[in-house]
C-alpha cells in the first residue's frame, strides 16, 4: 500500500503536543514513536537494553517500535530527511519506496523541537530531552558568557563534555562490552556536536561517501551496533531548498548508497533509517528582519535560535508577558509565541534541568507557514536568505522516517 502526501497547508499546521517518555498520553504524540527512542529500542535488540533518564524501558521501546533482535544493527540518520519531503518525492528512489510500502514503515517518528540539528543529535545520542543534554538550539545563551554560543561548532559556547553532561547510548552500551562504531567524515571525528552528543566507541573516519558506507558494511560483520550519518540532503536543502531538481538529485544519491548498504550488509544485519527533522521551503516574501521591526526589537537583548525557532534573550526588568504579548499582536497567526514558563510547562523541551533553565529564550517564536524571522543585526546575509529552513513544530519540520529493514 502506498502513502499519499497531504497537502502542502495541512503539512504546515502544528504537530499535536510532543511527549517524551515510553508512552505518550492522550491527545500527545512522541513517546515511544520519539528519536529520542530509537537508540534505546536498538540497545534492547542487541540484548543490551540501555534505559535513560527519559525511557526507563529499552524493552518497551523496541516492542512499541515493531524491531527484532539482532546480533548486528546498522542505524542510519540522514540529516533534513523529513518523513513527508521524502514520500513526496518517493517516485524517485526505489529503495526507500520499497521500504515505505512496508506497513510498519508508514508511521512517522517525531524529532525535538526546536526541530533542528543540534538539538536533535542531543537528542538521539542520549534518548533524553533538550532539556536536560542543554543543547536547546542553533544559537543559546552562554550563561558564563552572557552571550550567544553557536551549537554546531560551539563557538562561544561551553565545552561540550561541560554543557552536555548525561551519558550518551554509545558510551554506555561501550561499557557494557558492546560493539559500538560510527562511520563519518573526518573533520567529525572530534568535532563538538561529536564530542557532546555521540561521544562514545570507535570512530572510522573517510573523506568518500563510499568508503564511509563500506567501512559500515564491514564493521557491522561484527556483533554490535553501527552509525552511519549521510549528509548531503540537508545541506542541498539548506542551499537551493527541498522543492528543486538539486534537492530529488541529492536524494536519489542517498537511495543508492543505502541501496548498497542494504545489498552488501551481512544476512541478519538489521538496518534502522531515521533522520533529524525535516525541511520547509522558505517564502522570500514572508521573512521578517527583527532588526527593522522596532516594536518587535523593544526590550530583546539577544536573539538565538534558528529561523524557524527563535528564543528572544529579554533586557534585564522587562517583563516576559508584556513583550510576549507585544509580539502575537504583531506576527498575529503568523507564528505562536510561548513564554519560557509555557514551552516548559507543555513539554517543548522534555523534562528541562535547572542548570539548563536559563539558557533557554525568555521567549520562544515557533513560525508558521514559511515564514522565516531573521536578525540582519548579527546574522549574515546568506543566512538570512536560506531557501530551506526547520525548527518549528509543523508536519513538515517534525514528522521525521523510521524504516526498518531486515537484511
Amino acid at each position: 500500500m502506498g502513502l499519499d502526501t497531504p497537502d502542502m497547508k495541512e503539512l504546515l499546521q502544528p504537530s499535536p503536543p510532543i511527549q517524551y517518555g515510553d508512552r505518550a498520553g492522550a491527545n500527545h504524540v512522541g513517546g515511544a514513536r520519539h528519536l529520542s527512542a530509537v537508540l534505546p529500542a536498538l540497545s534492547a535488540c542487541l540484548g543490551t537494553p540501555v534505559a535513560t533518564d527519559v525511557h526507563p524501558s529499552a524493552k518497551a521501546l523496541q516492542e512499541a517500535l515493531g524491531l527484532p533482535e539482532a546480533r548486528s544493527v546498522v542505524v542510519v540518520l540522514v540529516d533534513g530527511l523529513g518523513f513527508w519531503n521524502l514520500v513526496s518525492r518517493q517516485g524517485h528512489v526505489p529503495y526507500l519506496r520499497s521500504l515505505l510500502s512496508e506497513p510498519i514503515n508508514q508511521h512517522p517518528l517525531y524529532t525535538s523541537l526546536p526541530s533542528t540539528t543540534v538539538a536533535a543529535m542531543g537528542v538521539f545520542g542520549t534518548g533524553t530531552s533538550p532539556g536536560l543534554t542543554g543543547m536547546t538550539g542553533y544559537t543559546q545563551l552562554n550563561p558564563d558568557t552572557g552571550q550567544l554560543g553557536q551549537m554546531i561548532q560551539f563557538r562561544g559556547a561551553q565545552d561540550p563534555e561541560h554543557l552536555q553532561r548525561r551519558p550518551t547510548v554509545f558510551e554506555t552500551l561501550q561499557a557494557q562490552g558492546v560493539r559500538v562504531t560510527s562511520s563519518g567524515l573526518p573533520r567529525f571525528r572530534d568535532s563538538a556536536l561529536t564530542r557532546a552528543a555521540l561521544r562514545g566507541g570507535e570512530y572510522l573516519a573517510h573523506n568518500h561517501s563510499r568508503q564511509r558506507l563500506l567501512a559500515a558494511c564491514e564493521a557491522a560483520r561484527q556483533p554490535g551496533l553501527t552509525y552511519l550519518y549521510i549528509r548531503d540532503v540537508d545541506k542541498v536543502g539548506h542551499h537551493s531548498g527541498w522543492e528543486g531538481e538539486e534537492w530529488v538529485a541529492a536524494l536519489e544519491a542517498t537511495d543508492a548508497q543505502l541501496a548498497e548498504l542494504h545489498r552488501r550488509l551481512p544476512a541478519g544485519t538489521l538496518t534502522v533509517i531515521v533522520a533529524d527533522h525535516g525541511m520547509v521551503e522558505s517564502d522570500p516574501n514572508q521573512r521578517i528582519d527583527i532588526a527593522q521591526e522596532p516594536e518587535l526589537n523593544r526590550d530583546v537583548r539577544l536573539v538565538g535560535g534558528e529561523p524557524r525557532a527563535v528564543m528572544l534573550y529579554l533586557d534585564q526588568g522587562a517583563d516576559p508577558q508584556v513583550v510576549a504579548t507585544r509580539w502575537r499582536e504583531r506576527l498575529g497567526e503568523r507564528a505562536w509565541v510561548l513564554t519560557r514558563d509555557q514551552a516548559i510547562q507543555g513539554g517543548i523541551f522534555g523534562p528541562v534541568d535547572a542548570r539548563i533553565r536559563p539558557m533557554i529564550g525568555d521567549l520562544l517564536v515557533l513560525a508558521g507557514d514559511r515564514i522565516t524571522l531573521v536578525n540582519s543585526a548579527d546574522q549574515t546575509d546568506a543566512a538570512t536568505r536560506l531557501p530551506g529552513v526547520h525548527g518549528s513544530w509543523t508536519r513538515l519540520e517534525t514528522q521525521i522516517p523510521c524504516l526498518i529493514d531486515l537484511v
